[in-house]
């Protein structure tokens, strides 16, 4: 059986309840115990493939299709394992589970209630996978902070759970913060108890309290806190500000969070923990022998967790490089033909980003432009590789209304469609092509170089694609369809001839790179811009 850990959160959001959940789960993984995490986010939406980035970040997407919470991208980049549906559950989805059950008569007529049924249907989905038998330990994220009304069905949950099971089989990990206050120039631990007492209200006691804070916080404080709430003091975790958060995962082996809980576990049997390669990997990162700037070309740019998984992905590969990776943000909407050469001048590379909808197309369409004609390296994803595949039709085959039809329906040169099957549909959740997919990768090109093989498999998340009817224009120009999905024909990746990397790809790679296997894109981008750099200088 498995053994479950929750991890809830106080004070306020935004402390870093998924960092210290895929850090302790880091932990027990290099201790040789089977771990995995799941996010419970209290938001009415069924899942986020909704919602705009400026409400929530990035939509993170699984291999099995599933539109997740951005954690889960921590989860998988922490642990090298994948994540599925049953990783992230919504109130939403909650509700139109215990909705449609009641639909279909399965409640045999008894009034739906929050409790039980609400409840009941959030502790099975905790349970879910405890239960496959794959796992160890099962961490569990509740999303919001204690107190939010939205976020009272996940505690009482946790309550029955941790009131159900054997004392060694549940412990409660609460986040929380100490404030410093300037000054007075003193840690303050009062809004600690009041969150630690509020989660009691609930009939929830923590095992260990985490304490994030920006000054160390001494044995004395500990101690308090420990009183206070109701834990020993060696469970009152300090979680200090990290210059990385790829260094968290050994600030809590120093503070023991790993050995606190599974002694509260009553587990004995684990291993030293195993770390070679992430010690290596943070080594690599805190010592780059190199420093390359890359422009990142969006229109969410100012909210840096719309692109979370391109900027780790960056952070891995620039690891395995030994090359610091400065990213410069560069807003898609005010890029112009007559300013583009000041705006990306003194870049070593140049990444378009995903995105939909119209707004700052043209500013990333000159900004692929600039990249063609000066020979500066460019990596291109989704919507990114979309405008790459725009950008070649109007100045190079001289279709000067190319476009895609999701921005100009009536284009007369629809180099990007709306794929065939996405026709006909209107509900706009979960309905595009979503997660893993198998890539044929042509003989001799850059992507068989990049990948080293001729079959990958990556995730999407996209209604549009390249406009096979154009294959040959394309072709015969220099714009090259390197990699095909067999079954549809789907271009998956084009790549420009006569350009030392110049490659866009439809799916999402950036969702697959990982501390320990950095996706080889990135690293092969990275390590262009580094030449381009070097050839500038002589």
């Amino acid at each position: 059986m498995a053994k479950y850990i929750f991890v809830t959160g106080g004070v306020t959001s935004s402390l870093g309840k998924g960092i210290i959940a895929a850090s302790l789960a880091k932990l027990l993984q290099s201790r040789g115990l089977q771990v995995t995490i799941q996010k419970f986010d209290p938001y009415i939406n069924v899942d986020p493939g909704t919602l705009n980035p400026y409400e929530h970040g990035e939509c993170y997407v699984t291999d099995d299709g599933a539109e997740t919470d951005l954690d889960l991208g921590h989860y998988e980049r922490f642990l090298n394992i994948p994540t599925s549906q049953a990783n992230n559950v919504t109130t939403g989805r909650i509700y139109q589970t215990v909705i449609n059950k009641e639909r279909a008569g399965d409640y045999l007529g008894k009034t739906v209630q929050v409790v039980p049924h609400i409840t009941d249907e959030i502790k099975r989905r905790m349970m879910l996978l405890g239960n496959s038998g794959k796992f160890d330990i099962v961490i569990t994220e509740l999303g919001g902070t204690v107190g939010d009304i939205e976020s009272l069905p996940f505690i009482e949950a946790v309550r029955q759970i941790q009131w159900e099971l054997p004392e060694e089989d549940c412990v409660i990990v609460h986040l929380t913060l100490i404030p410093y206050l300037n000054a007075a120039k003193e840690l303050k631990t009062k809004p600690t108890q009041h969150s630690v007492r509020m989660l009691s209200q609930e009939g929830v006691h923590p095992n260990v309290i985490v304490c994030r804070t920006e000054h160390p916080i001494n044995e004395e404080i500990k101690r308090k806190i420990a009183l206070f709430c109701n834990v020993k003091p060696e469970a009152v975790i300090e979680a200090m500000d990290a210059s990385t958060i790829y260094e968290v995962p050994l600030k809590m082996l120093e503070e023991q969070l790993d050995v606190t809980v599974l002694k509260k576990l009553h587990i004995t049997n684990y291993a030293p923990p195993v770390l070679d390669k992430w010690n290596d990997f943070l080594h690599k990162l805190k010592n780059p022998i190199h420093t390359v700037n890359i422009g990142l070309i969006g229109k969410y740019v100012e909210l840096q967790d719309a692109y979370k998984s391109i900027l780790e992905a960056f952070i891995h590969s620039g690891a395995v490089n030994q090359c610091k990776v400065n990213i410069i943000n560069v807003h898609s909407e005010f890029i112009t033909a007559d300013n583009v050469n000041s705006q990306l001048q003194g870049l070593d590379g140049l990444l378009v980003a995903p995105g939909f909808g119209s707004r700052g197309v043209d500013g990333k369409i000159e900004a692929v432009k600039y990249a063609r004609e000066n020979k500066l390296p460019f990596f291109g994803i989704c919507l990114g590789m979309q405008m790459a595949v725009i950008e070649f039709a109007r100045n190079v085959l001289g279709f000067s209304d190319a476009h895609s039809t999701e921005m100009n329906e009536n284009t007369s040169h629809p180099v990007i469609a709306l794929m065939e099957e996405q026709k006909g549909i209107t509900n706009k959740g979960g309905t595009m092509r979503l997660g893993a997919y198998d890539c044929s990768i042509e003989a001799n090109s850059l992507a068989e170089k990049i990948y080293q093989s001729n079959l990958i498999s990556e995730r999407h998340r996209h209604r549009w694609e390249f406009n096979n009817q154009y294959l040959n224009e394309f072709i015969q120009s220099g714009l090259l369809p390197t990699g095909k999905n067999n079954k549809t024909g789907l271009v998956e990746i084009v790549e420009l001839k006569d350009h030392p990397f110049f490659i866009g790809v439809q799916y999402h790679p950036e969702l697959k790179s990982t501390v320990e296997n950095p996706h080889p894109i990135f690293v092969s981008f990275v390590n262009a811009a580094k030449d381009f750099q070097l050839s500038k200088k002589g």
